[in-house]
């Protein structure tokens, strides 16, 4: 699953951070095949959109997963390439792709802080739902910027922190206690500082939309402990009234939901 005939890449993050990483994802990897938060979603038809794709493009789909934004591209690329250094992710997204008889994604094992590629290799580079969890977010856009052609495009998807510190707090908090790989969630002014100041033009308007998630599903997928789900439920029913609404945090027949803020941003090369 490596890469042929290119320079090698060499981890930008911690051993622990990546290892913390590899565990979580790992484990959790046959769970992100079925995740409907992952599989579906309207952002899959949004990045279909705005990809804009002939049939002869090289797409690159950073941080992988389980391949679910690379096989929405697949149909409309020459080539798609899905990188991701957790290995049984990429084992369960070449299963998907055997059985589904997709056969224009190729994966390969590759950190999304040193893309083990060539500079101007794609035409297209994604990144969905992935890059709150990287450990230095402008050297991955540094990288995005690096393998992209010059007249290239980039789709981003991410949960998105709310510009208010205090929800951005309370956001932080559950999320770091949901999962430990957890870095960080951005809000909408913060990604545009890094994007244009990384050599990137966003397109406006930005798409901004919220994911349902109710907790418990929220929190097995990735084997969250016990104890830190009993303080999210205490976070989520103690919050002040005005997260609540923000949120949407609701509870119905014991079960408890609240609303994630995401965005997707279009980009081409300043």
């Amino acid at each position: 699953m490596k890469e042929p005939h290119q320079q090698n890449a060499t981890p930008k993050g911690t051993e622990h951070e990546k290892l913390l990483v590899q565990q979580h994802f790992g484990a959790a990897a046959a769970d992100y095949v079925t995740s409907k938060v992952h599989a579906e979603g309207p952002d899959l038809t949004w990045i279909i959109e705005a990809a804009a794709l002939t049939g002869k493009e090289r797409v690159l789909d950073v941080a992988t997963g389980t391949g679910h934004t690379a096989f929405a591209l697949a149909p409309y690329a020459a080539e798609v390439v899905a990188v991701d250094f957790t290995v049984p992710m990429l084992e369960a997204a070449q299963q998907v792709a055997t059985t589904r008889q997709i056969t224009n994604v190729r994966f390969v094992e590759g950190d999304a802080l040193a893309l083990p590629f060539a500079e101007h290799s794609f035409d297209l580079v994604a990144c969905r739902k992935a890059a709150h969890h990287f450990s230095d977010v402008r050297q991955a856009i540094l990288e995005w910027r690096r393998v992209i052609k010059p007249d290239g495009k980039l789709l981003l998807v991410d949960s998105v922190a709310s510009e208010d510190a205090e929800q951005d707090a309370f956001l932080q908090k559950i999320e770091t206690l949901r999962d430990s790989a957890h870095k960080r969630n951005y809000s909408v002014s913060e990604w545009l500082s890094l994007l244009l100041d990384s050599g990137w033009t966003v397109d406006t308007p930005t798409r901004l939309w919220g994911i349902t998630l109710d907790v418990p599903a929220w929190t097995q997928r990735i084997r969250t402990p016990a104890e830190a789900v009993a303080k999210i439920e205490h976070l989520l029913r103690s919050a002040p009234a005005e997260t609540k609404k923000t949120l949407h945090i609701e509870e119905h027949d014991g079960v408890l939901s609240f609303v994630l803020p995401t965005a997707l941003f279009v980009c081409t090369v300043s």
